[in-house]
């Protein structure tokens, strides 16, 4: 289904574990009480990672997997995937060229200016920012490193679940949010047995759910979303909703007011600066979707929110 077979697989999570593990402190496990959760309920603070990100796991990965190659590293991301490609090359000592849209927000634009990189600005929008990346690549015999389906960015996503494991015995439900499937990917495939793997997408955005359910890669509409980081469609060679369908995950959705309602929470309640993103697996368990049956970790991806938008979320 992946074209990737189970050694594969186990090589490159080694691999990706040995690198994270080199560059990057484990994030905390923090227990806290949720509002209509029974359950014991636990964060996992990605958002602590030093790009604000969980992405710079798979682009740590990524870029060492390609970088022993001797190959320069091309994406296309004005977020937190660019972010972690930026780092990761800057601490690898890699070459790695971003491509990032004309139309990015100037404050990203300027943090990625911050690392060692060749960063260019394409497009006017995502999709041609893409479409450069992916010239570029081909013609200085580089490898294009997407954001969320690319083998070893799956591979170093999956290290996140590992420091669960260690860091709570016993089984555990874990909740991850979904746009692209590339962080619930990892988790599933690194996840133990008695672990249950729940992907929460933004109801304004479910390409992965629907590619699952039609069994192939299909369009969906896009509709406005707080959770800017989960929306959009997925590429036809997508590997994700084939491995989130093999390992029988299940991809709920969080309504907009309930990611709203989420963030505030986070903030006000628990002191957690969370992007919308970041925020649908709380909102999904506020609705009542995520049974109250077990211990259950909820993983907050990211902080990479305007303050603008933050101070409008948490006033309303």
């Amino acid at each position: 289904m992946t074209g990737i077979d189970d050694h594969d697989w186990a090589r490159r999570l080694d691999d990706a574990a040995a690198v994270v593990r080199s560059h990057l402190d484990p994030t905390p496990l923090v227990r806290v009480d949720l509002s209509g959760f029974d359950a014991p309920a636990y964060l996992k603070l990605e958002s602590l990672q030093p790009t604000g990100a969980f992405k710079v796991r798979g682009a740590l990965a990524a870029v060492a997997a390609v970088a022993r190659d001797g190959r320069r590293v091309v994406t296309a991301s004005a977020g937190n995937h660019g972010l972690g490609v930026a780092f990761a090359a800057t601490r690898l000592g890699a070459r790695a060229t971003v491509v990032v849209p004309e139309t990015a927000s100037p404050a990203k634009v300027e943090a990625l200016r911050g690392f060692d990189l060749d960063l260019r600005l394409i497009g006017d929008g995502y999709d041609a920012a893409e479409g450069a990346a992916l010239r570029i690549a081909e013609e200085d015999g580089g490898r294009f490193v997407s954001a969320y389906t690319d083998p070893d960015v799956i591979a170093g996503q999956a290290t996140m679940v590992g420091e669960v494991v260690r860091q709570l015995p016993g089984g555990f439900r874990i909740v991850v949010p979904v746009g692209g499937g590339g962080l619930a990917s990892g988790t599933a495939l690194g996840a133990p047995p008695d672990a249950t793997v729940v992907g929460v997408e933004a109801s304004a955005s479910r390409a992965v759910s629907a590619s699952m359910s039609a069994g192939r890669i299909v369009d969906v509409e896009i509709g406005a979303t707080i959770a800017d980081g989960l929306a959009g469609g997925i590429a036809r060679e997508a590997l994700t909703p084939a491995i989130l369908r093999e390992h029988g995950v299940q991809v709920i959705a969080a309504e907009e007011p309930g990611i709203r309602a989420a963030v505030r929470e986070l903030a006000l309640r628990h002191g957690i600066v969370a992007e919308g993103s970041a925020a649908v697996g709380i909102a999904a368990a506020r609705a009542g979707d995520i049974p109250g049956d077990q211990p259950t970790v909820f993983v907050i991806t990211g902080r990479n929110i305007a303050a603008d938008r933050l101070a409008d979320l948490v006033t309303a």
